[in-house]
């Protein structure tokens, strides 16, 4: 007897990740086509999962990393810019990074919140597009989280007293969801996870299409 497919793709993914905003729109559009609904699993930024990364790191990986990125989203024809501030705090030149991370902290309670309301796909799509696409400076500040909130078909008011109130349910939730990327067989984002099979970055996500459209038949 053959297997049934699964019936979602299971996608790791961060906001800090320039990859995963690049792969979200494809991501999203394979799913459409496919009607194979993507579960998104937000995890936090590497450097708060592995405090060595970036004193182990090649000397060469951040140079490459940063003209990789641009390059990619020309090639996409997608907008890119590092977003302003970044969510990390960290020294650009020593690349010590800061033992507090509020920003990156509260934009992973507030995409776990709204996967918990039903909308982390959309939320997630919107809030990148915030950070990367260079259209908004200080999007921590005023209504700009607010605002994509509501484009994603949100309430901002809602997520915002939950993830005040409960913090630490948030921190579990990301735990959770780390503790599965590494199941998965994984460490780094955008993962995506279909039939057992593991995807590592943006990439692979014509391969993943292969092998999604393989397994409905439609191929």
């Amino acid at each position: 007897m053959s297997k049934e497919p699964d019936s979602k793709i299971t996608l790791f993914w961060s906001f800090r990740s320039p990859y995963s905003y690049l792969a979200l729109p494809r991501l999203q559009a394979l799913s459409e086509s496919t009607s194979v609904p993507v579960d998104i699993r937000v995890v936090h930024p590497y450097i708060l999962r592995n405090a060595n990364y970036f004193k182990t790191m090649n000397p060469l990986a951040r140079p490459y990393f940063m003209r990789d990125t641009k390059r990619y989203a020309d090639f996409l024809g997608m907008p890119f810019r590092r977003p302003v501030p970044d969510p990390i705090m960290q020294d650009p030149d020593t690349l010590e990074v800061a033992p507090h991370q509020p920003l990156a902290r509260w934009l992973g309670h507030l995409g776990i919140a709204a996967k918990e309301a039903g909308g982390g796909l959309a939320f997630c799509a919107e809030v990148s597009r915030l950070l990367w696409d260079g259209s908004v400076d200080q999007w921590h500040e005023g209504d700009h989280l607010q605002n994509a909130c509501h484009r994603a078909g949100l309430n901002w008011s809602t997520l915002l007293a939950q993830v005040t109130e409960n913090p630490d349910h948030y921190e579990q939730q990301l735990q959770a969801n780390s503790d599965a990327l590494t199941a998965a067989g994984h460490w780094g984002v955008p993962t995506m996870v279909y039939n057992g099979e593991t995807f590592f970055g943006q990439d692979r996500i014509d391969v993943l299409s292969w092998h999604v459209k393989q397994s409905i038949g439609s191929v």
